[in-house]
Order: structure tokens, then C-alpha cells, then sequence
């Protein structure tokens, strides 16, 4: 904090002589280091500090000017040390300057009465038409998100929830608009109550009004040009340029918004990139993808999702092309809350080229591919667990999380294999056998619901869940003995269903803690509910063994796991896995007979998967 003072009769008249003015020179008070020399052409009204102005400022690669304030208008702002501030057309009005700024040829930076900065303005995600279900402020992340959607018809949690962001935006939102650090602004039009945070650069943006700008020097933020954003928050590491218009969004950490993408009343998460299409009113979780003009996001609950074109949920089973952005799907719900199963879906989903089906037992086919033929839909169960773009998907998304180890606020957990999925794998082993008990082996096909499932897809289908099952097993089988929990767990938590909150796995019965923990007020801030996320999620391993001891105890007709069964499951883990990159490699090779890729493309691919036998043991 600068220890201002007072200008003296010098200073003034060289203020003066480089044609400066000010309402009342009183007013004007500077740092104990300041000199007045790199000042012309300056207006001062109202409040003004400055801090010192000494050092030289690169305003492009190998152009260095003197810091200083040149042709500006200045109303009730302080200036921190080292600033260039020049080419003002209107004028800066209520604003708190870091020190080491750039700011150059802009229209208007102001703070006006009662600005919110983009904060605690309450959209409706799924549905467009709605009242409102998601309360946007800089602390949101994936999970505060979901969980507010999920639990909306909860009126008493609701109103909890909203008090306690209320609480914390009264003592966290500042007096008038402030720049960070090392900010660039340039070639901007106006910027009006909006907060831009440390090593931010605004290139050429239209309008930014009631605006947060989460930046830091770890994950800075680009915003380019054209770009009009109001009542938006937009979190570090972000890319948000070629006139994107953005309304009532929340962006989260890593995300890139480009190519005249619209935007409004919408969420995109850790790692979403969204190119020349549009969204409104959806839930775009962790690794949304979206890179289509004729692509429209709306009313939709999205993880781990690429959108196709030319629909609102379409897509491609990209595999082993250099395009490929994957199709590994967690979570794709509609306002309705019927769930929407996609070439290569994880969760569990039902459309049929967007005619959506409204029953909850297709949730329980997961991994499946949905296919139409005139007026039929086929199914085909557990299909996915063995193409090449699951595969692709499991090894790439951790390598994509370009979010810095500072500004991680929503939670990703990468396992595709998981007690939420395998819970789910376990229930479609069950659809499919009472398929097959009630219409017998002898059938080409069988009918469930409005879906045909052709009686080979049947039984592949039940392989590959059975190839899944034994790949998991014997995977977290090696963790718990890795990691020294190994034998009967020593908690309940985590034997029941599991469930995802955008990126979340976790026991559902953790999830009804939390509700009951902010209902009673164990939980009375939002700072603490986003530390029982962090909570569970470091205690994942321990619940998933809890469920994991008891599903193998099922599985094998066991008692307990001795050491014998611990070799006979590692044995069951080997062949499996095996037989599960055999099918890969036969995707692959069919792929390549196509004419889809190249033999080097191939070749690459297939040598990767040679490599798998070194993760056996």
C-alpha cells in the first residue's frame, strides 16, 4: 500500500506546462517516488492516487515506452506503480489500477451504482424457460453447479444454498472495479463493472459489462477481439476471442469460446472448447467439446462431450483420424430428464436421431450404441467398451487438462471404469439376461422398449460387460494392495449406488450427507461445502473399495478374498484385458480396411497397443 502524498507547487506546474488539469490539485495525491514528467495531456477529476511511474513498459516485442498516463480523462481512480495509460477517447471513471498495466486506445472503463460484476445473478440451466436453478459468482465450480440443478425442487436446501452465496458475495464483492497486476488492455471499446484480475490481456474486445475475470500469472486469460461478454464470469487459463457474444455464463478454468460462438444463460467447465455454434441454457461439465456452425447446445446436461453437426445432439465415433476429439460421454441430460445415449456413451442414455425415448431402464445399457433403419431403432449393448475411440478417450482427456495446479476448482475424475459406471454395467448384464430368460436363445432378435437388440449384439453385448467387470476388478484389486487397504474395508461407505456430479464420482449416500449437513447448518458456507467435494473425492479410493470388496465377493460366490482368489482374479484381469485390446486391435484393422486411415496410422496404433502387456502386473 502506497504512502500518498501531496503534490507540490512544481509538480503542478509541470503538470500544467504538458497541458494537464485538474478539478482540484488537492485531490491528487501521489507515492513518495513519484515524478510528474511522463504525464500530457491528462484530465483529473474527483479522487485521484498514483502510485510511482520509473520503469520502461514493452507495449509490443522490442517497442518499449516510458510508463506514464498520455491523453486521458481520470474520475475517482488510483493508478498503480509503473502503469502506461494512454489514448482514452472517453474516460476512466471509479477504478482501482494494479501496477504494471498496459492500457491503450480504449473508449470507456467505468464503474457505475450498485454493480455486481457479473455476480449472483441466478440462470436457468436445462431449461430455457425456467426460473432460474444455477447462482453464478467467482467460487462456482462443476459440482456447486450440478448439485444446485440436481436439488432444485428442493425449496428449503434452495434457499440455504442461496443465503449462503449471498453471505459471501456481500463480504468478497469490492467498492468499484479493479485491474490486477501486469494487465494489457488494448484497442477495447468499453469495459463497464467489470473486475480483470492479475496478467490478463484484452485484445480488441466490443463491450465487457458486469464482468469477472478470474486471470493469474499461472493461467492467464486472453479475451480477443470482437468479443462482447456481459453479466459472465470467466475463470483462469481461458480463451475467449473472435467475436464471441457471451450473456449470463459462467466459464470455467481452461475453456476456449471462439469463432463467433453465442452464448447465454449457460455453464461450460473445466477444458470445454466451443467454436461457431451456440448454446443456451446448458450444462457444458468437464471436456465439453463443441466445434460446429450448425451445432446448438440447449436445454442439455453434458460431460466428456463432443457435439456433432447440423442437430442439437448428434455426433461422430471418430477414432483413429488426426481430427479426433473423442466422443467419451459421462453425463448428457435433457431438460425432461430422459438421458441421451450417444455413439460412445459412458452413461446411460436413450435417443434415436433426436426423437427421445422417456424410459429410465435404458439408463442401464451403458457403453451402447443407438442406430436407426427407417422407422427402428437397434441397440447395441456394451458395443463402445471395445472401439478404438474409448480407447483413444481413456489415454487423451488427462493429457488435455491444461488447467495450472492453482486453479483447479472443479474436481475431474478421470476413471472410466468406475463404480458409477460398473454399477451401471452391472444392472445391463441384468436387462440383458431377463431378456434372453424370457424370450430364449432361439430368437434373431429381441424388443425392449421401442429398441431392437439383435441377438448377436445380445451376446457380444454381455461379453464385453463381462470383459469390463473382470478389467475393473483386477485393477482396483492392485490399488488396494498397492495403496495398503487390501482385506475387508474397514467403513460401510461407498457399498450403495454411486453417482456423478460433473466430474465427481461419489456415493450417493455422501451426496444426501451433504444435503442434510446444509439443511441442519453443519455445513453453513460455501467455502465449506466446496471442502466436503474436495473431502470426498480424496477419500474416492477408500469408498470405491467398499463397494469394489463387496461386487467381487458377488461376483466369484466368495466369502472373503483370500490369497488364492487374489491370483485366480489377476488371472480373470490378464485374459480379460487381453481380450479386450485383441477387440480394439480388430476395430482398428476394420477401420483401416475401410480406407478411413492410413497403414502408418495403423501401425503407430497398433504399436501402442502391444505395449498394453506392460501394465498388466
Amino acid at each position: 500500500m502506497s504512502n500518498y502524498r501531496q503534490l507540490t507547487q512544481t509538480e503542478i506546474e509541470i503538470f500544467e506546462k504538458n497541458v494537464c488539469w485538474a478539478e482540484d490539485w488537492q485531490r491528487v495525491l501521489v507515492d513518495e517516488d513519484f515524478k510528474p514528467y511522463n504525464f500530457h495531456r491528462v484530465i483529473f477529476y474527483g479522487d485521484i492516487r498514483l502510485g510511482a511511474f520509473n520503469k520502461m513498459v514493452e507495449v509490443t516485442k522490442g517497442f518499449v515506452k516510458h510508463s506514464g498516463i498520455n491523453d486521458a480523462t481520470l474520475r475517482n481512480v488510483t493508478v498503480g506503480n509503473d502503469c502506461l495509460i494512454e489514448k482514452v477517447g472517453n474516460y476512466i471513471n471509479n477504478y482501482t489500477i494494479g501496477n504494471d498495466c498496459y492500457i491503450s486506445n480504449i473508449c470507456t472503463l467505468e464503474t457505475t451504482d450498485d454493480a455486481t460484476y457479473g455476480e449472483g445473478s441466478v440462470i436457468s440451466v436445462l431449461n430455457e424457460m425456467g426460473d432460474g436453478n444455477v447462482t453464478i459468482f467467482r467460487e462456482l465450480n462443476s459440482q456447486l453447479a450440478s448439485f444446485m440443478v440436481k436439488y432444485n425442487h428442493d425449496k428449503q436446501l434452495t434457499k440455504t444454498l442461496q443465503q449462503m452465496i449471498e453471505d459471501e458475495l456481500r463480504v468478497s464483492r469490492p467498492d468499484r472495479g479493479y485491474i490486477g497486476n501486469n494487465v494489457k488492455i488494448i484497442n477495447a471499446k468499453d469495459i463497464t463493472n467489470t473486475i480483470i484480475k492479475g496478467d490478463c490481456e484484452i485484445s480488441g474486445a466490443s463491450r465487457l459489462s458486469e464482468c469477472t475475470v478470474m486471470s493469474s500469472m499461472d493461467s492467464p486469460v486472453f479475451i480477443g477481439t470482437g468479443v462482447i461478454c456481459e453479466n459472465s464470469i470467466i475463470c483462469d487459463g481461458c480463451s475467449i476471442n473472435n467475436s464471441v457474444k457471451m450473456q449470463d455464463c459462467f466459464v470455467g478454468e481452461a475453456c476456449q469460446i471462439t469463432n463467433g460462438f453465442t452464448a447465454e444463460a449457460s455453464l461450460f467447465f473445466a477444458n470445454s472448447f466451443m467454436a461457431n455454434g451456440e448454446a443456451c441454457a446448458a450444462f457444458c461439465g468437464p471436456f465439453c467439446a463443441s466445434h460446429h456452425k450448425s451445432s446448438l447446445l440447449i436445454g442439455g446436461e453434458f460431460s466428456f462431450y463432443n457435439a456433432g453437426s447440423n442437430t442439437n445432439f448428434s455426433n461422430h465415433a471418430y477414432k483413429m483420424g488426426p481430427l479426433h476429439w473423442g466422443t467419451l460421454e459421462r453425463g448428457t441430460k435433457t431438460a425432461s430428464g430422459s438421458y441421451i445415449l450417444m455413439p460412445a456413451t459412458i452413461g446411460a442414455f436413450s435417443v434415436c436421431f433426436g426423437k427421445l425415448m422417456h424410459h429410465p431402464d435404458t439408463r442401464n445399457l451403458p457403453f451402447s450404441y443407438l442406430m436407426a433403419y427407417g422407422d427402428d431403432c437397434y441397440l447395441v449393448p456394451g458395443r463402445n467398451i471395445t472401439t478404438v475411440g474409448l480407447y483413444r478417450d481413456i489415454k487423451k482427456w488427462p493429457k488435455r487438462d491444461k488447467r495450472s495446479k492453482l486453479s483447479k476448482k472443479s474436481i475431474i475424475n478421470f476413471d472410466w471404469l468406475s463404480p458409477f459406471t460398473v454399477g451401471e454395467i452391472i444392472e445391463g448384464i441384468k436387462v440383458l439376461t431377463a431378456l434372453r430368460e424370457a424370450s430364449g436363445d432361439n430368437v434373431s432378435s429381441y424388443n425392449f422398449h421401442e429398441y431392437v437388440i439383435n441377438a448377436t449384439s445380445l451376446r457380444k453385448g454381455l461379453k464385453y460387460y463381462d470383459i469390463a467387470l473382470r478389467i475393473y476388478m483386477g485393477a482396483v484389486l492392485k490399488r488396494a494392495q498397492k495403496e495398503g487397504f487390501f482385506g475387508r474395508p474397514k467403513s460401510l461407505v461407498g457399498k450403495g449406488r454411486w453417482t456423478d456430479l460433473s466430474g465427481l464420482l461419489l456415493p450417493e449416500s455422501e451426496e444426501l450427507r451433504i444435503v442434510r449437513d446444509i439443511k441442519n447448518g453443519d455445513i453453513d458456507n460455501i467455502q465449506q461445502l466446496l471442502d466436503r467435494f474436495v473431502e470426498i473425492n480424496d477419500h474416492y479410493s477408500d469408498y470405491r473399495w467398499a463397494w469394489s470388496y463387496q461386487m467381487i465377493l458377488d461376483y466369484y460366490g466368495l466369502e472373503e478374498i483370500t490369497e488364492e482368489d487374489v491370483i485366480h482374479i489377476h488371472e480373470d484381469y490378464i485374459k480379460a484385458r487381453r481380450a479386450w485390446i485383441a477387440e480394439i486391435r480388430k476395430d482398428a484393422e476394420k477401420e483401416y480396411a475401410m480406407g478411413d486411415v492410413d497403414k502408418d496410422v495403423l501401425d503407430e496404433f497398433v504399436e501402442k497397443l502391444d505395449h498394453e502387456i506392460d501394465y498388466e502386473n
